[in-house]
């Protein structure tokens, strides 16, 4: 490992001033450090480089922020498979599980190759209307198809593999990975899934009828959902981050991507350790 890149929440001034400390700490020791442009010119003296060419240039990604600033970050590394080692700055990250006092003896380890990485599936969603391609997303957690402020219930029918499963009347249906299922998927009852498995999770959001419960499906499925409403607000998200709006008609194809990402373990927590300490297991 000879060059590494860093991203940083930029907005948090803590953040900030620890990218700086940190790339000086890998200069000393003879990396070379690549920074996106904008947080090179608030560290300043250094030379910066657009977000998404970075992932391309380095053998290893360190991210400073949140699980949303990771989320954001693996979908710029895409299919390159470059390890990310995400740092959290806060309280304790379901994917950014390194804590800032343990930042520099983990990075001793990974930068000496003792480290062991979670391989984490990815998905590809493609929103087709009038059997157009109208939009394509990498997604790490999930889709979400949810209605407006003011929208009524929606029907959306799913097919698995081409196999109908059900028409949904609900506030909306999350499409979940394991690494997602402990966000969104979460909140609306589904199940949480260990990373590993190689699964999906289709959980509707407020159903109509009760008898709706979240189901998993094998990440080999093709997920097709059709949107059956007319004039209600219904909006597509991937990962809670980008998205656009949905019309009646559209289909939302959701299968795994060939993209995978490779997130860095802590030698110093597990994941059911990262899932008791997050979710508060055992506390009164």
């Amino acid at each position: 490992m000879k060059r590494v890149g860093i991203y940083a929440k930029r907005s948090n001034p803590d953040a900030v001033r620890v990218a700086r400390e940190l790339a000086s700490w890998l200069e000393e020791r003879g990396l070379e450090v690549f920074l996106e442009e904008e947080l090179a010119s608030q560290i300043g003296g250094c030379q910066g480089y657009t977000e998404g060419t970075i992932p391309a240039m380095v053998h290893l990604i360190i991210v400073l922020g949140g699980d949303g600033t990771l989320i954001s970050v693996a979908r710029l590394v895409g299919d390159l498979r470059t390890p990310i080692l995400g740092v959290n700055l806060g309280s304790l990250g379901f994917l950014t599980e390194i804590t800032l006092d343990k930042l520099y003896p983990v990075l001793e380890q990974v930068l000496a190759g003792q480290f062991t990485v979670s391989s984490r599936l990815m998905l590809e969603a493609v929103v087709r209307r009038a059997g157009q391609e109208v939009g394509r997303y990498l997604v790490l957690n999930d889709v979400v198809i949810n209605k407006g402020a003011l929208a009524r219930i929606i029907d959306m029918e799913v097919n698995v593999d081409d196999d109908y499963l059900t028409t949904f009347k609900a506030d909306g249906l999350i499409i979940s990975t394991p690494t997602g299922s402990t966000a969104y998927n979460l909140a609306a009852g589904g199940p949480i899934v260990y990373p590993g498995l190689h699964c999906l999770v289709v959980s509707p959001i407020c159903p109509h009828m009760l008898t709706n419960r979240p189901i998993i499906v094998s990440d080999e499925a093709i997920i097709k959902v059709e949107v059956k409403f007319h004039d209600e607000d219904v909006v597509f998200t991937a990962d809670g981050q980008t998205g656009m709006p949905l019309q009646g008609g559209d289909v939302v194809e959701i299968r795994k991507s060939r993209s995978s990402t490779l997130l860095i373990k802590s030698p110093f927590k597990n994941y059911f350790e990262v899932l008791r300490t997050k979710l508060r297991w055992g506390e009164r």
